[in-house]
């Protein structure tokens, strides 16, 4: 069964930042995220500033994927740097990857010029039937790895609904 283009499934954005989660800092990425899904069609539950640990990222895709939630999309924390943990996060609870989304993300994001794309650590997999996608934290990089999972979500989203 094709899904309509306007009720492609429910989203939530988990934005990995410190200073967002502490309230130092205005979160100016997740509203881009946020226009970008519905743009797509999907409808946005929320967003969700943490910090950057691995209990609280865990937790915060644990919530989603128990949630029901077609799709969660991280935004940060995918860097080289110690306090860069949303991909390690991620792993403990993805069932099975998807390698090659995360391959493609990467691959546009620096043919774009978002570096912070290119060195990115994140993973794309399925945790129960939610997808999980990390993307880098630049608005570029947003815009870049939105555009690359606007062709491919769909499908991956039609194939988790066939399963129910």
């Amino acid at each position: 069964m094709e899904r309509s283009a306007q009720r492609l499934g429910r989203a939530l954005i988990v934005i990995v930042d410190d200073r967002v989660a502490h309230g130092e800092h205005e979160d100016t990425v997740g509203p881009l995220v946020t226009e970008l899904l519905e743009e797509n069609g999907f409808i946005v539950d929320g967003t969700v500033a943490v910090a950057g640990e691995m209990v609280d990222i865990r937790n915060a895709l644990n919530t989603a994927v128990i949630g029901g939630v077609d799709v969660v999309i991280t935004v940060g924390g995918t860097g080289v740097s110690p306090r860069d943990v949303t991909p390690d996060a991620t792993l403990g609870v993805l069932d099975r990857p998807i390698p090659g989304i995360a391959e493609a993300i990467r691959s546009s994001g620096l043919a774009a010029g978002a570096v912070d794309a290119g060195i990115s650590r994140g993973l794309v997999g399925i945790s129960g039937s939610t997808l999980v996608v990390n993307l880098a934290g630049s608005r570029s990089a947003v815009r870049d790895g939105m555009a690359t999972l606007s062709a491919l979500v769909p499908h991956v989203i039609d194939e988790l609904s066939a399963l129910d």
